[in-house]
């Protein structure tokens, strides 16, 4: 789902796979792991782990910046695309978001 985003690659890095928009992570986790990690604002981390701590959990090294641990076997699937799409939002150019709205639209 995350590489349907513009311009989003996957490259391994350490011993897991990102997921990239031109070069910036906004996604990562490793291969048949439990998990996925989410780019999140530390108030999005906060709600999130307060609503289902069995789901959602600060992300080693990186949630002091608000990244967020996603259950894989727990998470709503419509629920993680939201999170994966609003990470790439968080870290796409303007512009490319500017385009993607306008193609969005009906």
């Amino acid at each position: 789902m995350a590489l349907a985003l513009p311009e989003a690659a996957q490259e391994p890095t350490w011993d897991i796979e990102t997921l990239r928009v031109r070069g910036r992570i906004f996604a990562m986790g490793a291969p048949g792991g439990l998990a996925v990690t989410v780019k999140a604002s530390p108030a999005d981390q906060a709600e999130l782990l307060a609503a289902e701590p069995e789901v959602f959990s600060s992300a080693p090294y990186v949630g002091r910046h608000g990244w967020v641990s996603v259950r894989l076997d727990r998470v709503d699937p419509e629920e993680l695309r939201d999170l994966v799409v609003e990470a790439w939002r968080r870290t796409a150019p303007k512009r490319m978001l500017r385009e993607f709205d306008a193609h969005d639209t009906p």
